[in-house]
């Protein structure tokens, strides 16, 4: 179907499939025309982004990231950086040996 439909059916406007379809939401799905053309798939997909927004009261930009910071593991690292440095997230727990090998260099400093 084309975007007038998908937008009418999601409860939504052309505008705004645009908008999710250009921050990698949505799948930029063509006609061989080079209208945009929707199907179940995408209709489910934009309906789940839809709740998921709703229920976390976030933005589609968002929602977007989070998805980049799954996708992507040094954005992942970096995000997970910051969260510890400003106290959202703890840090990883010590292994055993990292806390031994972190008490013998005390001990060598004290020398």
């Amino acid at each position: 179907m084309r975007i007038t439909e998908a937008a009418r059916r999601l409860g939504t406007s052309p505008r705004m499939l645009r908008y999710r379809e250009s921050l990698g939401l949505l799948p930029p799905t063509r006609e061989p025309g080079g209208h945009r053309r929707f199907g179940d798939a995408e209709l489910r997909a934009v309906a789940l982004a839809l709740a998921l927004e709703k229920r976390y009261d976030i933005s589609p930009a968002e929602l977007a990231f989070g998805l980049r910071v799954l996708a992507e593991p040094e954005v992942q690292a970096r995000v997970r950086e910051l969260g510890q440095r400003i106290g959202r997230l703890s840090a990883p727990p010590t292994r055993a040996l990292d806390f031994e090998k972190e008490k013998a260099l005390r001990l060598l400093r004290r020398t």
